[in-house]
């Protein structure tokens, strides 16, 4: 299957990428701006395979995206691309919007286009997966869980500009007829995240003795979803999903933030042991603004339609993850050393 993957050099997009060429054999063309979270170096393992192929495009340039649609001729789409993190979008919202509301527009009028001229037989084939967060549903209380009905309530303005985008992916099924698909994930860990997430900077300021900071009391709970468990689902999504409908792709891992800052640093403990127990590093800061208290998926119409299951819990996904970084300096040095050195982000907001 031929498939175009926008944002292929970030985190998730990067793996998704990996599996489809490593585990696939499908032919990718990975289209990626390159900003500041896009990295080449994560797809060096795929990178002089004969079916793997790369553009550095800004998927808000319309034009530039449709020649690449002409060119390649893809089966599928999986797009990606998108700015995510939260606390860059209170200082900068504007590139949000840009990025991931007009890109996806751009995206999606491009899609369309191409769809349009295709013969009957390569139309029936044809799909267009949207990818989102579960923070376009906003804030959950303590017990319930995020279905493909919840009601959206973004609050920060990067789960705004995803929200704008997922509506926007959806009325070009409904007006159109585009074959989209949509999917909404919790959060992603594992090997190759950029280190101003949560997980890869406790990891890395815990190796080198910097302090853990913690949002609040840490008591903000996310559901975690090892990133090749993800990569795996959203393909299946994309070839087997129901046109028009969402599917949400958890872990079933719910953990307060606390947890799982001290389940890193006790696996950093096991695996490179000194004097003072590395949850002495933990330092309580204050909270980011408008901080979603709860998410947690419910994925039981992807379990029971499409069959998957997450391969790992999060203990096992954690281990694997801090064995990675433990193992690769050489992906993450450069990062820290010339991109971001693990300043804290989000805090002040700028005059208009």
């Amino acid at each position: 299957m031929r498939i175009l993957v926008t944002g292929g050099a970030g985190f998730i997009g990067s793996a998704v990428c990996r599996f489809l060429v490593n585990e696939g054999g499908h032919t990718v063309l990975n289209v990626d701006k390159l900003t500041y979270a896009g990295n080449l170096q994560s797809l060096v393992s795929i990178d002089n395979s004969p079916n793997y192929h790369f553009a550095q495009v800004d998927v808000c340039d319309q034009a530039a995206v449709m020649r690449l649609f002409a060119e390649f001729q893809p089966e599928g789409v999986m797009h990606l691309a998108a700015e995510s993190h939260v606390d860059r979008s209170i200082t900068g919202a504007r590139v949000f919007v840009d990025t991931n509301v007009l890109g996806t527009l751009s995206m999606l009028e491009a899609a369309r286009h191409y769809y349009g001229g295709l013969p009957a037989e390569a139309r029936a084939g044809f799909r267009f997966l949207h990818v989102s967060t579960d923070e376009v549903y906003g804030s959950l209380g303590d017990t319930a869980l995020f279905t493909e009905e919840t009601p959206y309530d973004p609050s920060s303005p990067y789960s705004a500009s995803k929200a704008a985008a997922d509506h926007l992916a959806s009325a070009w099924h409904r007006t159109y007829g585009l074959p989209v698909v949509i999917s909404n994930c919790s959060n992603n860990y594992g090997p190759f995240h950029f280190p101003e997430k949560l997980i890869p900077l406790v990891i890395l300021n815990a190796m080198h003795g910097k302090p853990l900071p913690v949002y609040g009391t840490g008591a903000n709970v996310r559901d975690w979803l090892f990133v090749e468990d993800h990569a795996r689902a959203l393909f299946l999504v994309m070839t087997q999903g129901r046109l028009g409908e969402k599917y949400n792709i958890g872990g079933r891992n719910e953990r307060r933030n606390i947890e799982v800052v001290e389940t890193i640093c006790e696996t950093l403990d096991h695996l490179m042991p000194k004097l003072e127990p590395h949850r002495s590093l933990i330092a309580f800061v204050a909270d980011r603004p408008g901080h979603d208290h709860r998410y947690a998926i419910d994925a039981t119409k992807l379990e029971t339609e499409l069959g998957w299951r997450a391969r790992e819990n999060f203990a096992t996904g954690i281990e694997k993850t801090v064995r990675w970084y433990l193992d690769n300096e050489w992906w993450w040095r450069p990062l820290r050393e010339k991109v971001y050195s693990g300043e804290r982000l989000g805090l002040a907001v700028p005059k208009a």
